[in-house]
């Protein structure tokens, strides 16, 4: 396992850390970004996972709790954990599968921000030989150009932390990572930017399956277009900002 930097731990006790303003605002954006998972069709009953690390700790994350619709989470329903899988504020529990996937993605790559999910046109490509999209064909696609990474050995459910440890090895320093047979994970620094990728990494797999329904065949573009399409996309995310602001203002607040 690689070596983490360790941090010092708040002073503040865990009840105040969590009722703290800039803790209170991740609260807000995560419960946001999993409402808008649910109004655009990311989510899957009660399941899976979106976590972020409290700022300057590499010990504590929030995370959604277990048994709660997406679209039904305010961020009062927000879980404040340590990468243990210990709960140190909020009102819920955690699904189990959770602490180890998170707690060890977070531990281990350093990611801020954690999206898990089993959203239905990424997933399909995680069950055809190639497990993944391939990032030459769609313009939406060629934002991930050299950051995907492939786990490509299912193991079951995530109830050990070799399991969990597993798959964060698996992503190799990419943000991106489709897991075989499973799901994927996108992470990132900021939870407005980890949610942008979610949302057009599931609209370029849609448009990648819907090409392959033609049977018909693909034409990818060049490797070295693609990378500078990346490059665009990737060094201006005020889009990503923009379209976050845009859910804030669309989506009603709950809890």
């Amino acid at each position: 396992m690689p070596e983490q930097m360790t941090l010092p731990r708040s002073t503040a006790t865990p009840d105040a850390e969590y009722a703290s303003p800039r803790v209170r605002r991740l609260r807000e954006d995560l419960s946001l970004a999993l409402r808008a998972a649910a109004h655009h069709g990311l989510s899957e009953g009660v399941c899976n996972h979106f976590s972020v690390l409290l700022p300057g700790a590499q010990d504590r994350y929030l995370i959604n709790p277990r048994g709660l619709h997406w679209s039904e989470i305010g961020p009062n329903d927000i879980v404040l954990i340590d990468v243990h899988g210990n709960v140190l504020a909020g009102r819920h529990r955690v699904e189990p599968t959770a602490l180890f996937i998170h707690g060890a993605i977070h531990r281990i790559t350093g990611h801020a921000v954690v999206l898990h999910c089993h959203m239905p046109y990424a997933t399909a490509l995680t069950l055809t030989v190639d497990r993944a999209l391939d990032p030459t064909l769609s313009q939406n696609a060629m934002r991930y150009m050299n950051r995907i990474a492939i786990d490509g050995t299912y193991n079951g459910l995530a109830l050990d932390d070799a399991e969990g440890e597993r798959i964060a090895n698996a992503m190799a320093g990419k943000d991106i990572a489709f897991l075989a047979n499973h799901g994927v994970v996108v992470a990132g620094a900021t939870i407005a930017h980890a949610y942008d990728d979610l949302y057009y990494l599931e609209r370029a797999c849609l448009h990648q399956v819907i090409a392959q329904s033609t049977g018909r065949p693909l034409v990818p573009v060049d490797a070295a277009l693609a990378a500078r399409v990346a490059a665009q996309i990737q060094g201006e995310r005020e889009q990503s900002d923009l379209f976050f602001d845009a859910l804030r203002r669309l989506l009603p607040p709950a809890g």
